[in-house]
């Protein structure tokens, strides 16, 4: 049977292990050819040796799919580059981007250091920029051509960056800063045919294992609700041509539950038509907060 992405080109980044793996091998599925890139670290972002991105590329191609490998650093702005030009070269194309790749350096706020915050900043939010800008300056060279393509780029973001998660504060402000670049995106990219979204998936990877180890554990029997190949089969249809008109938009998928986050929205307003007095500000802001909603919690706020 024909797949919903016959024809097309993907580049997966964090696509050696966990969800980037789940997510190249169901683009492959679906018919799509894929570049398969991991630059081969640990949790901590640190240097392993391994090549986990020719494994799941050699499983690709042994399942009858077409795939390579790619070890570039994708926050390193011309290896990210390079890894849009590879899929063009190899394949003749680039219709999908899934930005995946990333990393951990869990810390309360007063023990972070600065290298890690930058790390873990680094690796996110420009791992997810660089392949980004490479791929729509591609896209949009093609759409001023006359050759414009159906593109898809799928973001990773996060319930930490959505909602804010107790000792992950680098983490939490990278996810959240992926998430609101899948708004601008979504619009700036869309006069050349592109669409942008962004999914927040709870899945057992190498960063939920050990921190919820109780809830990521799989069951011996049933459905395997923390399967990180549970949340695939919405990238692949969000890589799809059916799916051009879904943009900016950011989905929540844990198991076999889809959630359309709502993001940030204007609340309760007062304008006096003046400037407030620090002395006022008080008793209005009260009043303001009393009709807003109340916030969802952190995850891991002390109940």
């Amino acid at each position: 049977m024909p797949g919903i992405l016959d024809g097309r080109v993907a580049v997966v980044t964090g696509a050696g292990r966990g969800l980037g793996r789940e997510h190249a091998l169901e683009l492959a599925r679906q018919g799509a050819a894929v570049v398969v890139n991991d630059f081969g670290v640990s949790l901590a972002g640190e240097g392993t040796g391994e090549t986990p991105a020719e494994a799941v590329a050699a499983e690709i191609a042994a399942a009858g799919g077409r795939a390579v490998a790619n070890a570039a650093d994708v926050a390193d702005f011309t290896a990210a580059g390079a890894l849009v030009r590879q899929a063009v070269d190899t394949f003749g194309g680039l219709d999908i981007l899934v930005n995946n790749a990333g990393f951990v350096r869990d810390r309360m706020l007063v023990s972070t250091s600065e290298e890690e915050w930058d790390a873990v900043i680094r690796v996110h939010l420009k791992g997810h920029f660089a392949p980004l800008r490479h791929a729509a300056a591609y896209w949009r060279t093609e759409a001023k051509a006359g050759r414009a393509r159906a593109a898809r780029v799928i973001n990773t973001s996060s319930g930490a960056g959505l909602q804010g998660s107790v000792g992950q504060g680098a983490y939490s402000t990278a996810k959240a800063g992926i998430a609101a670049l899948t708004l601008v995106a979504a619009q700036e990219l869309a006069a050349y045919g592109v669409t942008v979204n962004s999914i927040a998936p709870s899945a057992r990877t190498r960063m939920t294992e050990g921190p919820f180890a109780e809830k990521m554990a799989a069951p011996e029997d049933g459905f395997d609700a923390m399967h990180p190949g549970n949340v695939s089969p919405v990238v692949a249809w969000l890589a799809s041509e059916a799916a051009g008109d879904v943009t900016g938009r950011t989905l929540e998928i844990e198991g076999g539950r889809v959630c359309v986050e709502d993001g940030w929205h204007h609340g309760a307003a007062l304008d006096l038509g003046r400037r407030w007095t620090a002395d006022e500000a008080g008793e209005h802001l009260r009043t303001l907060l009393r009709k807003a909603a109340t916030p969802e919690p952190v995850y891991g706020a002390r109940s």
